[in-house]
């Protein structure tokens, strides 16, 4: 009985750490694969291309403004791009209003 129990624990100690791998010890699948960039990351991104050619404390204030700045609503959206349709008729102001509404910006 003595000796079961003894192989018992040897087993356990061998057979059971090799079974019960983590996260750590398992192949990272999730380096090689490419991850979409957040919001955040893309608006970064955005105003970091848009600060182009800015220095210093006008880079500063420019980024500060850009990514605090909040995307327009919807009708605010839609103000801005009737404005912008101003002289367009028909399938020409459909199309326009079409993307213009559907725009990220």
């Amino acid at each position: 009985m003595k000796h079961r129990f003894t192989a018992l624990i040897v087993a356990a100690c061998l057979f059971g750490p090799a079974q019960a791998t983590t996260h750590r010890d398992a192949p990272d699948m999730e380096k090689g694969a490419a991850k979409a960039p957040t919001a955040q990351q893309t608006k970064m991104a955005t105003c970091n291309k848009d600060a182009a050619g800015k220095a210093g404390d006008e880079r500063k204030a420019f980024m500060k403004e850009c990514l605090s700045a909040k995307p327009p609503t919807q009708q605010e959206k839609m103000s801005l791009c009737n404005k912008d349709a101003a002289g367009k008729t028909g399938d020409e102001r459909k199309a326009f209003m079409k993307e213009c509404l559907s725009a990220k910006k």
